[in-house]
């Protein structure tokens, strides 16, 4: 079995054209979709780059694995403790050992492990690649060492390719020689985005990535990345940030057609498996926020999911709700039983099947039907500390922590309607945050229920205990500065109200 997984960082999937997206972003991906089965309804469990990852290869939710930051105790993975046998559990059980106990040869190309000290991520795999720039590397410096190995390894029968890229992930950074193949097009969000909502988000809307500062906390540029904007003041403004969002997708998407290119001239093609999926979405305007995927919404967990697969539904579409954990059981069911154990595996500790968060949806990609969950719960602890419920036609929100945006502590949106969340619904409709919350407060009792150690504590409140979320941490005195330099004291005021601690 040959299967390449190609991870594509901050990937909304309403900006590819298999999900709607009238621009010419992703030719390659949407030829894959063609052949496959596109997920409409599909989040990671955790967000940012850090816990998605870690619930990914894992196939368990933030809380349980503990990684939910970027930074302090929760962007650790947990130890097993005291029931540690010679092999830990995540190099055991994750989805790279997982395969490899199928017979497959195991291979990353991705520099993810190095910007994030996530080394973990590495475990069962064979063999790893690093681009050696931290996230900053562009798609023509990643294709060249999949398609090496892939030469290389021409005569493999069963292999894995984790391939990762990152362009789509703000500062922009496309060649400036690429040009901007969206210059003389439209903005398809130019039916939602207008003048008088960007100069309400300029006026009202504050925290990091806000429209007056897509630096984080300010405005700065540098020379080093000439695609990205420090602030958004205009429509001009931006429809070039948008272009540059497309553009890095459709950079990114170029190169991936150099890898299809490849296996169909190998004649591999049609009995490879391919993924494409991402570890997180983005804030494009939703919220008030831009180039950022820093909140528990749907702008940000809701993310691609397309699964070409050998002998199962072409061109279909599953509607169904789904998390990106579910896909390591999903494999194992699509594989059939595990080979037996060997001596080797008994002597490290390999007995028992691993109890995974994730429920395998492999009917879904079979018989190309919805399935999926009844409801979804969805973590941010990285910029903002909120768990989210996503139900029916809605989005609940629960902050814990604002971030600094000055959010309210209960949002809703009915993301049907109004995909965008220009509407906060919570005061209109109580009866429906009471029925988030009830969900949420289910989730939360079942999922503490499994702890494997009961004295562990949810890693949410760890990152409150530690100060808050990673990248809050020290910057508040100065952004409270910056405020009140720039006409905004009242912000100032109500966050040094909130955040008296600081």
């Amino acid at each position: 079995m040959k299967i390449l997984l190609i991870d594509c960082d901050t990937l909304r999937p309403d900006h590819l054209g298999c999900y709607g997206y009238p621009r010419p972003t992703s030719p390659f991906i949407d030829s894959i979709a063609q052949d496959g089965v596109r997920y409409n309804d599909y989040y990671c469990s955790d967000a940012p780059c850090l816990p998605s990852r870690a619930a990914l290869v894992t196939g368990k939710f933030g809380i349980h694995t503990g990684v939910v930051g970027h930074g302090g105790t929760a962007a650790d993975m947990r130890l097993d403790g005291t029931g540690r046998i010679m092999m830990d559990g995540n190099s055991r059980d994750n989805l790279p050992a997982v395969l490899k106990r199928y017979g497959m040869h195991t291979v990353s190309v991705s520099s993810f492990p190095e910007r994030h000290g996530a080394w973990w991520f590495n475990a069962g795999f064979n063999e790893c690649y690093n681009v050696g720039k931290r996230g900053l590397e562009t798609a023509d410096e990643v294709t060249p060492f999949a398609l090496d190995w892939l030469a290389c390894n021409k005569n493999k029968e069963d292999w894995f390719m984790h391939v990762h890229y990152w362009d789509p992930h703000t500062p922009y950074r496309t060649p400036l020689e690429e040009g901007n193949p969206f210059e003389d097009m439209p903005l398809p969000q130019e039916k939602w985005m207008n003048e008088d909502i960007l100069n309400e988000h300029r006026e009202k809307e504050v925290g990091p990535h806000s429209a007056r500062e897509l630096s984080m906390y300010d405005d700065a540029v540098t020379p080093r990345f000439p695609r990205q904007l420090g602030q958004i003041r205009t429509m001009k403004d931006y429809k070039k940030n948008m272009d540059d969002y497309d553009t890095g997708i459709w950079y990114m998407d170029k190169h991936i057609g150099k890898i299809l290119e490849w296996l169909k001239a190998e004649g591999i093609y049609e009995e490879t498996a391919i993924i494409v999926t991402a570890d997180h979405g983005e804030s494009l305007g939703e919220l008030g926020e831009y180039d950022e995927h820093g909140s528990a919404d749907y702008s940000t967990t809701h993310i691609p999911m397309i699964i070409k697969w050998p002998g199962a539904a072409k061109n279909a579409v599953s509607n169904g709700l789904h998390y990106n954990l579910d896909l390591l059981p999903t494999l194992k069911e699509l594989l059939g039983p595990l080979p037996a154990h060997n001596i080797s595996e008994k002597i490290v500790g390999i007995f028992e099947e691993p109890k995974y968060d994730g429920i395998s949806y492999a009917e879904t990609l079979k018989e190309g039907k919805d399935g999926g969950r009844e409801y979804l719960v969805v973590s941010q602890c990285a910029h903002v500390c909120q768990r989210s419920v996503r139900f029916e036609d809605w989005m609940y929100i629960r902050n814990y922590h604002d971030g600094y945006h000055l959010h309210p502590e209960e949002m809703l949106f009915n993301i049907t309607e109004d995909p965008y969340e220009l509407h906060d619904l919570a005061k209109e409709k109580p009866e429906l945050c009471h029925k988030g919350t009830y969900l949420l407060d289910k989730w939360y009792t079942e999922n503490m229920k499994k702890m494997v150690h009961r004295c562990q504590t949810d890693p949410l409140w760890t990152v409150l205990a530690e100060g808050g979320p990673f990248h809050c941490k020290g910057h508040l005195p100065e952004y409270i500065k910056r405020l009140n330099e720039t006409g905004r004291s009242w912000a100032a005021e109500e966050l040094e109200k909130r955040h008296p601690e600081i």
